[in-house]
């Protein structure tokens, strides 16, 4: 399949240098997902889909559009080709617009280092129903569940290649296997609902379904009776299911699409602390078995670790070529596309250092506070970083957990609130963004 997905993109480059274009790049796609819902012990709704997408980006001079189509008979990827050439004459001039240099191109595609595809045989759909059937029954168990919202098991797999004519030809194959369990206690205004999952690149590493139902289901129960805080200002506890959204704030406002923008509350900080001395956030596009994984970018480009922020010290900003030319920087090799758009800077596989307590310890250490286990909403303001949002969690009371908590908000200022965080130990390696629970000082919530 990846030589055909080579030979699409290859027949789509040669039309498009046919009908005037002065340099291109095509992405081709090939995939297939199946996602299988249970209730009540029954199959509940069941999806297949699979296909193959074909993008093209074409420049005349300065000028750039992008295409695509789910159909690829050769008379289409001639339309394309032409459609997309007619277009670009017409776009706006971008001096920034443009193919990587043929010196600045990787030469080590060989994916399959990264373990990003399961080689074994497409799971039936009958094995998916069974997983969520036994997650399901697992939360049913639990004599606090009033009932389970839905229980999914599902699978997908794609191979993609990229090609360009600076003389860019590599190809990968990605899969993936889920499942998930939403179990809701209590009834009426009195009910709660809370989850468990999991997501891997290989069956086998896929934790056991009756494990999954039965955390969703004690997660559940644990929140019955949730009511309004206090209002006030408090430490708040992260938790980890919720903590990455805290760094993933940091994250965008360091992106170089917003930077370019000028609208980033980051947009000075280059050089400055922007996190607790001791503490970094590092990118690892090489991590084995890891979702995020890619050993070249969607330009061609060598994907590297580097750190974002380097002991508390933000070293630079997340950029494509595109955007880099914009700010006078290099790539930092992070350009990711879809079929259907050109190329913008994206991240990989991100891990905030650790610290060396538990949550538990952390709880002890916040003495009255909030532990967040679930948001809602989000009102950020891009160029201040003033943050609020919705939560739900635990009261906590003299170093323990109170009473489950609902319908408060969380507000304070992220280059304020980010200074003064304290991670606990507790991330999780496998994921592709490995952040612990987070510990912070002084926001103001919004309760009773």
């Amino acid at each position: 399949m990846t030589q055909s997905l080579s030979d699409l993109s290859d027949q789509i480059l040669q039309a498009a240098k046919r009908a005037g274009a002065d340099a291109a790049d095509a992405i081709a796609v090939d995939g297939t997902s199946i996602s299988i819902t249970v209730r009540d012990g029954a199959l509940e709704q069941a999806e297949r889909s699979e296909g193959i997408d074909i993008g093209l980006r074409v420049f005349v001079g300065n000028r750039q559009s992008c295409v695509s189509s789910s159909d690829t008979k050769p008379e289409t990827l001639i339309q394309m080709a032409e459609r997309a050439v007619a277009m670009a004459k017409e776009a706006p001039e971008d001096s920034h617009a443009g193919l990587a240099d043929p010196s600045q191109l990787t030469t080590n595609t060989a994916t399959e280092t990264l373990e990003l595809y399961d080689s074994s045989d497409e799971p039936d759909p009958a094995a998916l129903q069974q997983d969520a059937t036994r997650a399901e029954a697992a939360a049913l168990r639990n004599p606090g569940v009033s009932q389970v919202q839905s229980a999914s098991a599902g699978y997908g797999r794609r191979r993609i290649h990229l090609a360009a004519t600076n003389g860019f030809s590599a190809g990968y194959a990605r899969s993936d296997r889920g499942l998930s369990c939403v179990a809701i206690s209590g009834t009426g205004n009195g009910m709660e609902r809370d989850y468990d999952y999991d997501s891997r690149v290989f069956q086998a590493d896929l934790r056991d379904a009756e494990e999954i139902g039965r955390i969703a289901a004690e997660r559940a129960v644990e929140r019955a009776g949730a009511k309004r805080p206090r209002t006030g200002a408090y430490p708040v506890l992260f938790d980890e299911r919720v903590a990455s959204t805290l760094i993933g704030s940091l994250l965008q406002a360091s992106n170089g699409s917003m930077i370019a923008r000028g609208s980033s509350w980051l947009r000075d900080a280059i050089g400055q602390q922007v996190l607790p001395k001791g503490l970094s956030i590092i990118e690892d596009p090489h991590r084995v078995r890891v979702t995020g994984s890619k050993l070249f970018d969607a330009e061609g480009l060598a994907t590297a670790q580097r750190a974002i922020v380097d002991d508390g010290i933000l070293t630079g900003w997340t950029l494509d070529l595109a955007t880099g030319r914009k700010l006078g920087m290099p790539s930092t090799a992070n350009a990711a596309r879809g079929t259907g758009s050109p190329p913008s800077p994206s991240l990989t596989n991100v891990a905030l250092t650790m610290g060396e307590k538990s949550r538990d310890d952390l709880i002890l250490d916040m003495g009255t506070g909030l532990l967040v286990t679930s948001m809602i909403g989000s009102t950020i303001n891009p160029n201040t970083g003033d943050y609020s949002r919705g939560a739900a969690g635990f009261w906590v009371e003299n170093g323990e957990i109170a009473y489950p908590v609902n319908e408060c908000t969380v507000a304070g200022n992220l280059r304020e609130m980010l200074m003064t965080i304290v991670p606990a130990n507790d991330g999780r390696t496998h994921l592709s963004r490995v952040v612990p629970s987070l510990l912070v000082e002084g926001l103001t919530l919004a309760g009773a």
